[in-house]
């Protein structure tokens, strides 16, 4: 008897241990938030390149001036659906923070970084990766040199399609067009106006001549 009470206890004790692991209490939030998108406005643009880089800006307030590191991750160029402008746009691994946010412009150069043939050196008048727009020297190194080959080529290309814009907006722009007729306008009143002094000219010589 008294083993098969030893034995009953001892079943019980093993069910409550059961019980216990299973248990998995649920609880309801006390607060529901509802799900939100978040727009990184790049859904209205293209991705013409993406390559992995590591991004430096030159500190030319410290004293003295130094390269800083500011950060590594996925450089990319968009061109927007619809305005057809193009911008570099680069965030960091793992906390996705805009290191660079600028667009490109014809008057950009990039420059090898001495020493190196996978770095590049350019200016951008303003970059908006502080929100703020301030001009920035930034560099740009990338695992090899074909690599760093690569980016240049494909930024050379989009600088020749913003000088194609840029052209098109020119001869597009009503004002820049006005402007160009008045131009065109005020050399043609010059020219009338030079034609009928020398006409004048012509018309006092002759008097003279015939009062002679």
């Amino acid at each position: 008897m008294a083993d098969e009470r030893e034995a009953g206890d001892h079943d019980t004790t093993t069910e409550s241990v059961n019980e216990d692991t299973n248990h998995d209490p649920h609880f309801e939030p006390i607060v529901s938030l509802p799900e939100q998108e978040v727009k990184t406005l790049e859904e209205d643009e293209e991705e013409l390149f993406r390559m992995r880089a590591k991004l430096f800006r030159y500190a030319s307030e410290n004293d003295p001036p130094e390269w800083k590191e500011r950060g590594t991750g996925d450089v990319k160029l968009l061109k927007h659906k619809e305005r057809g402008t193009i911008r570099l746009l680069m965030r960091r691994d793992k906390t996705l923070k805009i290191c660079a946010n600028h667009y490109l412009t014809p008057s950009m150069e990039l420059r090898p970084n001495v020493g190196s043939d996978r770095a590049w050196v350019w200016n951008a008048p303003a970059d908006f990766a502080d929100e703020e727009p301030k001009p920035e020297l930034l560099a740009i190194r990338f695992l090899n040199k074909e690599n760093a080959q690569k980016f240049k080529a494909k930024f050379e290309e989009c600088k020749g399609k913003m000088k194609l814009n840029e052209d098109d907006d020119d001869e597009e722009n009503p004002d820049k067009v006005a402007e160009k007729l008045e131009e065109l306008s005020v050399k043609e009143d010059k020219k009338e106006s030079t034609k009928e002094e020398e006409c004048e000219k012509k018309e006092v010589t002759s008097e003279k001549t015939a009062e002679n």
